[in-house]
């Protein structure tokens, strides 16, 4: 059996040797991340050739027009073996300078062809995605320009300041910026264009301290995505949460931002009546199906009005769309009557545009012969140091480890209460045979009280963490390695003064063994365990996608660790199948440290002759008898390195994986009338009926 530590364990030693080489080249390499990040930033070039660099340093926005067509996305369900359409034939285009809007009821699929366009589509067995996507003209297999993505939940660092995050993000995306005046003239720029000034020097904040407001954190969420100077800004439910003169400002900024020349689609629920008046285009889906896309403002009621639904005046025309292609599900005859309706809008628009998707032509590499023209040599891109990544990661773990007031008030005060409630019960033990399993309970609940105040901190904070980590990675902001790096080293004098304040009061107030260097050993053995314990809450946060589910496992992965820690279950006891959980148990070395620290050396009262006579006497009833105190640390540390080995590991693993988009298939009718092409025009006369689709109303026009 493969020991951590101990006697005989030559080739555990070797083997975690060799893992600790290859964490160390974990931390000082890019990665694959980075890698595939530089594979695809050489993309992004492809297009952008070296007007991309100089657009982010005059910040001079790159146009760029999106058109998608025949935009399906189906679920497949293998239990009922049904399929349901999350989108449906969709068409459109966004082009620069404007503001285009998806709109539509709950369920109709606005999130979905937003992720689709901006390639953020989570990947699944289950989906399946086809369409065309093409960027000025030219068909694409990936983003080859710049874009921003704005999400629904505003994740940042709670305790920097805004000016402190927008000015990290700059160091870490605009290499060019070499000087501190430069950074600090770009960044106060960002703030007055997005109107951040007021809030720069305050927190952004989270649930425990009080930062910026909703529609603030909105914008400094917008300012961070506009660093780097993209084409095209992905806006999800930008105004979710926010009161109605927060989300004005917020669609406000984002038609500056269209009319400075970037691209803007965003995907909105139910605007208020001035808000719609800012959108240039819009597009209506429901159930997935599309129901109009073209201009916004007074188009789309002339278009509906054709039919004979006239939208009341003083009526936020947002809000008469929305009930327009909503289903009522009131009662039967509403739901049958609101369908009835909404299938012969679909219907009447699906036929003001013939399809002539299959009918373009294509050169002979696949892409579109109209557009722009490809480099055929990717411009090489600079991206920042290890070094520089590593420095910029710790300065901002720092931070946050440092000013958290919150969490290290709530530990301090944990620790001084436990400390002082475990050295009240064990309070001044003796030398007598009854003291020995005093010791042993006292020295056991220590190791358990550290370790589960280190783990419950980790489990509570990373997993929200790690969706910005996931984020950043993803944008190419930096690797992993000097992440996970910076926060190790970050978090060493914050997670070190907890358990020292912990057994500084506790040590003498127990009367342990008193002598200097055995508290110093005592206090250095439980705070090793703390990293351990933080370490392996980074890989159960990693491992788990929400904080709740790290919080369960957590616990019971813990409780494992505590049953095989050696005071319930001597080693030499364990049954040969589980003998391998003491060696990887976290409690068990930081108790057989303690206990050796405690114990040896030290005599108790006797009267019988089988009573106890010395400490090692004890440690032998514990199969502790032939270690030391530095295996015991070794071990811990080995056992660190693993969990963070792990979590890199898993971070990798677990990285957003998207939806590819498929080239479809043209059905068999399109096939026929593409052969037909080649025949001569003369002999496909063209009937007058139907030039005019658009004259046929919808059924169910009075309703």
């Amino acid at each position: 059996m493969l020991r951590i530590g101990g006697k005989g364990g030559g080739l555990g030693q070797l083997l975690v040797a060799v893992g600790a080489a290859l964490l160390l080249r974990v931390f000082s390499a890019p990665g694959p991340a980075a890698l595939l990040l530089d594979n695809e930033e050489d993309d992004e070039d492809e297009m952008n050739g070296d007007a991309g660099e100089d657009a982010t340093v005059t910040g001079k926005v790159l146009p760029v027009t999106i058109k998608w067509t025949n935009i399906t996305c189906s679920l497949s369900d293998k239990s009922s073996q049904s399929v349901r359409f999350l989108l449906n034939n969709v068409r459109g285009e966004a082009q620069p300078g404007r503001l285009l809007a998806i709109m539509g009821p709950s369920g109709s699929g606005k999130t979905t062809l937003l992720n689709v366009l901006a390639g953020q589509l989570m990947a699944s067995p289950r989906l399946h995605l086809s369409g065309l996507l093409e960027v000025n003209g030219q068909k694409i297999s990936k983003k080859a320009y710049k874009f921003a993505y704005i999400r629904q939940e505003d994740l940042f660092f709670s305790q920097l300041t805004v000016r402190e995050t927008i000015s990290l993000a700059a160091e870490m995306q605009l290499q060019h910026l070499s000087s501190v005046e430069e950074r600090d003239e770009y960044v106060d720029n960002l703030l007055f264009k997005l109107g951040l000034v007021s809030c720069a020097d305050s927190c952004v904040g989270d649930a425990k301290v009080r930062g910026i407001s909703g529609g603030e954190k909105k914008r400094l969420s917008l300012a961070c995505e506009l660093i780097a100077s993209p084409s095209v800004i992905f806006a999800d439910e930008p105004t979710t949460g926010l009161d109605a003169f927060q989300a004005e400002r917020v669609m406000e900024t984002l038609r500056q931002l269209a009319q400075d020349g970037h691209t803007v689609i965003c995907s909105i629920h139910q605007p208020r009546g001035s808000v719609y008046g800012k959108f240039d285009d819009i597009v209506l889906l429901t159930e997935g199906t599309l129901v109009y896309a073209g201009p916004a403002k007074e188009k789309p009621l002339e278009y509906f009005s054709k039919f004979g639904y006239l939208c009341p005046d003083h009526v936020n025309p947002a809000e008469f769309l929305a009930d327009l292609i909503s289903v009522d599900y009131s009662s039967s005859e509403s739901v049958y009557s609101s369908k009835k309706r909404i299938d012969g809008l679909v219907e009447s628009f699906s036929q003001q545009v013939s399809p002539t998707l299959f009918a373009t032509s294509l050169t002979g590499d696949g892409h579109y012969s109209s557009g722009m023209k490809i480099r055929s040599k990717p411009a090489v891109k600079r991206k920042i140091g290890w070094w520089r990544q590593f420095c910029l990661l710790l300065k901002r773990a720092w931070m946050q480890a440092s000013r958290d007031g919150p969490t290290n008030k709530v530990r301090t005060r944990m620790s001084i209460a436990s400390a002082i409630i475990f050295g009240s019960v064990f309070w001044r033990m003796g030398r007598s045979q009854t003291s020995i399993q005093d010791r042993m309970g006292l020295l056991q609940v220590a190791a358990i009280n550290t370790a589960m105040a280190a783990l419950t901190k980790t489990v509570g904070v990373f997993p929200k963490e790690r969706a910005i980590v996931d984020r950043e990675c993803a944008k190419g902001s930096y690797a992993l390695g000097p992440y996970l790096l910076s926060k190790l080293l970050a978090e060493i004098p914050i997670g070190a003064s907890f358990p020292l304040l912990f057994g500084t009061i506790l040590y003498p107030m127990a009367r342990l063994h008193p002598t200097i260097s055995r508290f110093g050993k005592f206090c250095g053995i439980i705070t090793m365990e703390s990293f351990a314990a933080s370490a392996m809450g980074l890989t159960v946060g990693a491992m788990v996608p929400t904080t709740e589910a790290a919080m369960a496992l957590g616990p019971s992965l813990m409780t494992v660790f505590i049953v095989f820690g050696g005071y319930y279950v001597n080693a030499e006891n364990t049954p040969v199948v589980f003998r391998w959980i003491p060696q990887v148990s976290l409690i068990r070395w930081a108790f057989q440290g303690l206990c050796i620290n405690e114990f040896r050396s030290l005599k108790f009262d006797h009267q019988q002759p089988f009573d106890v006579q010395s400490g090692e006497q004890a440690l032998e009833r514990l199969s502790f008898g032939s270690s030391g105190i530095r295996e015991t640390v070794i071990a811990q540390s080995r056992i660190t390195l693993f969990w963070y080995y792990t979590t890199y590991l898993l971070l990798e693993k677990n990285k957003p994986k998207y939806q590819t988009l498929e080239h479809p298939l043209p059905p068999p009718n399109q096939i026929q009338k593409n052969l037909e092409l080649v025949e001569p025009l003369e002999s496909d006369p063209v009937e007058p009926s139907q030039e005019e689709p658009e004259s046929s109303p919808p059924a169910d026009q009075g309703s």
